[in-house]
């Protein structure tokens, strides 16, 4: 018995693997660099994995302990297959990688973790150097932010801002902590060249003093900032205002739209901004024709003509491109009778939905809720804000009394010999699953068809009497009518 029961759980133990090979073995990629498992591992690495077809992004974490993510909190590449940490990665330490797939259609599904470790960094950084504005830069805003180079091994940092070589009087060895920029509280004075010095430390000390680099502050570059003019009586403003949308849709299935923007400038550009940060420029139109989904930057500018030079002053938005699309109908919702019916539509897409009754120009509502709905057949319409299409889909209407004869005259004349359910005219559906018919008394004197010609004002092959006759209903959606009716002779 003992070595069945261990059969049976090797057998189980195989199965899963082979569960996990087929789920994650075609998908989910390993680590090219550093491998699964690494030690060593340098703090500045590059880590990448293969390519994987038909995802629309990578995302990652990164922690100091399985699926944590204290390091990288669920960062995203794109579709590309690396990820430079830009403040490099805490040594000495065992790091677990996770990623989640994110395909085309939204989905997304979660890989098996990964782990490496790092190297033991046992030297002080080496200093480094200014990345914006670069050493010797000129015409610098004065209220632009200092960036600087990552430092291998660098925990931290100290910076030194002065108006001249060996100066500290605008900020004195400040500690910026683990970050690659600053943004000074004051802006910089103008015509000013700014001396910068940068000391990188970790645990091991630093090797400070390190080079100062400088740039010069000028008041052109401020020349695009608003101001007040007192000859005017108000305040100026030489970049254009922007209020193009944080996000745009284009319709699944499109292979370009047109997007244009609504704002007043001389000029405009358009670019895709890529996962790792760089630009690709597209147009220089008032309007651009977009593909992709992802987050791209318009930049609208006005050119202002000064002492016979033209000088640009420009304003920036990013924007994100998502997908949308017409709206599949997956069931309409009816409660209630009569005049009080109320009826939900359940509709589902990525599409930005609102919803209409009986006309397709609307009015419309972004609630998919509608109360006091008359009984009679209905046409409900979905649109997709992003103009990607409209859905139509039926509410049929229900039974009511006067689909049934209010009398009828069985003499064999061929007028009104037969009493039966009327088909409404404007559904074409036959909703009555049977009809029982029954004297003043109750008493049951047939069951009809609802697809036969009727009854014939008979029981049993007798002709029963004038008289008032009452019938039962149901119909396929289990509604129950009652009513009665007279029979002539």
């Amino acid at each position: 018995m003992a070595k069945h029961i261990d059969k049976i759980l090797k057998l189980q133990t195989f199965l899963t693997l082979l569960f996990a090979i087929s789920v994650f073995g075609q998908q989910c990629p390993r680590l090219i660099y550093p491998p699964d498992g690494a030690i060593g591992v340098p703090v500045d690495a590059t880590i990448s994995w293969p390519k994987v077809n038909g995802i629309s992004a990578f995302i990652f974490s990164l922690g100091s302990t399985p699926d944590g993510e204290d390091i990288l909190n669920r960062r995203t590449s794109g579709p590309i297959d690396s990820y430079v940490p830009p403040l490099g990665l805490p040594d000495n330490t065992q790091i677990y990688m996770s990623i989640i797939l994110q395909f085309e259609d939204g989905s997304t599904q979660i890989c098996p973790g990964q782990t490496f470790s790092t190297e033991d960094v046992t030297t002080p950084p080496p200093c480094t150097t200014l990345s914006e504005p670069i050493n010797g830069e000129t015409n610098v805003s004065s209220n632009t932010p200092i960036q600087w180079n990552y430092a291998y091994g660098a925990t931290g940092y100290r910076l030194s801002i002065g108006t001249a070589p060996g100066t500290q009087d605008i900020l004195s060895d400040f500690d910026v902590g683990n970050t690659l920029s600053y943004k000074p509280p004051l802006s910089l004075p103008i015509d000013t060249e700014i001396f910068v010095s940068i000391v990188p430390y970790n645990e091991n000390g630093n090797l400070g003093p390190c080079r100062e680099e400088s740039f010069l502050v000028d008041e052109s570059a401020n020349f695009c900032e608003p101001f007040f003019d007192s000859s005017q009586g108000g305040l100026v403003k030489r970049r254009p205002e922007i209020n193009f949308p944080d996000r745009v849709a284009i319709c699944r299935g499109n292979l370009s739209t047109r997007i244009p923007t609504e704002d007043l400038a001389d000029g405009f550009r358009w670019f895709r901004i890529h996962p790792d940060g760089t630009e690709t420029f597209l147009s220089d139109g008032p309007e651009v024709g977009l593909s992709e989904i992802g987050q791209y930057r318009y930049e609208a500018y006005n050119n202002i003509v000064i002492s016979g030079s033209t000088i640009e002053c420009s304003a920036t938005k990013e924007f994100s491109v998502y997908l949308s699309e017409a709206a599949v109908v997956n069931g309409i919702d009816v409660m209630g009778a009569s005049n009080n019916r109320e009826i939900r539509i359940n509709a589902s897409g990525s599409g930005d939905y609102e919803f209409a009754l009986n006309d397709p120009n609307g009015p419309y509502q972004n609630s998919n809720v509608f109360t006091n709905v008359s009984e009679r057949r209905q046409r409900v319409y979905i649109r997709d804000k992003n103009g990607c299409g409209i859905t139509e889909g039926i509410v049929a209407r229900e039974l009511s009394i006067d689909d049934f004869p209010k009398f009828f005259t069985p003499n064999g004349d061929g007028i009104n010999d037969f009493w039966q359910y009327i088909v409404p005219q404007e559904d074409g559906e036959i909703k009555v699953d049977r009809i029982w018919i029954f004297d003043r008394f109750g008493f049951l004197i047939t069951q009809i068809d609802p697809t036969s010609q009727g009854w014939d004002g008979n029981y049993r092959g007798n002709a029963l009497p004038s008289s008032d006759y009452w019938f039962k209903a149901i119909s396929s959606s289990n509604q129950n009518i009652r009513g009665h009716f007279t029979l002539k002779r």
